[in-house]
């Protein structure tokens, strides 16, 4: 195995190689350096934190979308197709202030960091972006990754273990306090304590797992008609949703 960690984005993204054949020690770390300005480069376009990225003086009108790197039209392009899969429950044109493509933006960023370090060959590799994970491969060559899942409630235990092929988000208000807008209503209320959605874009999972937790039940119904995508929501009153395609490692323990 082989780790890194990169403090980026407002957080540590770490990377994990897997592979019982051994590494060619220069081969990772340029994978890694690699993974590691991908991640950067995305940071000095997307943050809302810097007031001269692209993305801040769009928002202001300062330039226009032809005038912002090609990554901004392309994340706001898969933005609209979240927007019409989570029937706006996900809507980054409603966010205060102008689009904030930030529900998105994470997932698809550790999935493109995940991309330059499946260039290695090695039989498993792991991405994660605070909670937004993608893998490829798997740690023994055979079984997929298994990925733990807070509980809300008590965030220092898991409320379970889910098995994970391609990616996997995980939403909620139980760190950060309020700060998920609702789109239908202007104001930072959720339905969900958290909410878990595997698929196989783990920007779309992100964005579908934001809106599941924002608008509970009705958006469980959502994914469930999704090809591909899974979710489980966990309710504030310690109930839980699931879809059926939903692999768990260990059942649910809140």
């Amino acid at each position: 195995m082989r780790h890194h960690e990169e403090e980026v984005m407002g957080t540590i993204v770490t990377f994990d190689l897997f592979d019982e054949r051994g590494f060619h020690g220069p081969a990772v770390e340029d994978a890694f350096a690699s993974a590691a300005r991908f991640l950067h480069h995305v940071d000095e376009v997307f943050s809302l934190w810097k007031p001269e990225s692209p993305l801040s003086r769009l928002r202001r009108g300062e330039i226009d979308l032809i005038d912002t790197p090609g990554e901004v039209a392309e994340v706001l392009e898969r933005c609209r197709f979240a927007v019409e899969a989570s029937a706006g429950w996900f809507d980054p044109w409603s966010a205060p202030g102008g689009v904030d493509p930030t529900g998105y933006v994470k997932g698809w960023a550790a999935q493109g960091a995940l991309r330059r370090l499946e260039r290695l060959g090695t039989r498993g590799a792991i991405v994660n972006a605070a909670g937004d994970v993608a893998v490829t491969g798997s740690p023994s060559g055979t079984d997929p990754f298994q990925v733990g899942i807070v509980n809300p409630f008590l965030t220092s235990s898991l409320a379970c273990v889910a098995r994970v092929r391609d990616a996997i988000a995980t939403s909620g208000d139980y760190e950060r306090g309020p700060h998920l807008f609702n789109p239908f209503t202007g104001d930072f209320t959720t339905e969900y304590a958290s909410a878990t959605v595997c698929g196989p874009d783990l920007g779309l999972a992100d964005a579908l797992a934001t809106a599941l937790v924002v608008g509970g039940d009705p958006v469980m119904d959502l994914i469930e008609g999704l090809d591909d995508y899974e979710a489980l929501g966990i309710r504030r009153n310690r109930t839980w949703g699931i879809t059926p395609g939903f692999e768990m490692g260990s059942d649910v323990s809140l």
